[in-house]
């Protein structure tokens, strides 16, 4: 059965650069589903490296990095990818872009949070939009990881998923 520590269930989250955005969401729905989800985050133009306030913010609240690496989605739609039940797109570029079929015909969602690493203005400020982002993103994917999954049809599950999405800290989820 999916969802289960044995067979959980497999997450990719999308964005551009796969820097900041996509990575923190790896790195949450790792720690927040752990044993009922397994996520992956990639890029449809990787950086190539994960941006430094990504890494130093996921350090200071101990989340291990060292499996993190910014990669193509491409490693995604081969024959050797992993099945996957959930896509989600956390930037607007990619969610616009065509996507690679994925195997496994997952359910997908936008859920567009600001980037981060576009921010400007001081040192502060910029580390500041990398805690929003994660803050966001922790928001929606607590959500998403308490939802009654198997419970759901189809339908009912997207309609939340799209809801998630549309989720702001100053309009959340019912």
């Amino acid at each position: 059965m999916r969802g289960t520590a044995r067979d959980p269930f497999t997450v990719l989250f999308l964005c551009t650069g796969n820097s900041a955005r996509s990575v923190l969401a790896e790195a949450i729905m790792n720690r927040t589903g752990q044993g009922k989800f397994r996520a992956f985050s990639a890029g449809s133009q990787p950086k190539g490296e994960i941006h430094p306030y990504t890494l130093d913010l996921l350090r200071k609240l101990n989340f291990d990095v060292s499996g993190l690496r910014s990669k193509s989605w491409a490693e995604f739609s081969g024959a050797n990818a992993p099945r996957l039940d959930f896509v989600f797109t956390v930037c607007d570029s990619a969610a616009a872009e065509t996507c690679p079929v994925w195997p496994g015909q997952p359910m997908t969602a936008h859920w567009g949070v600001p980037d981060p690493a576009a921010a400007t203005g001081s040192e502060a400020e910029v580390r500041l939009a990398f805690a929003d982002a994660f803050r966001m993103l922790d928001n929606r994917i607590s959500i998403f990881t308490s939802l009654p999954i198997s419970s759901l049809d189809r339908l009912a599950l997207q309609r939340r998923l799209d809801e998630i999405g549309r989720a702001t800290a100053e309009s959340p989820v019912s």
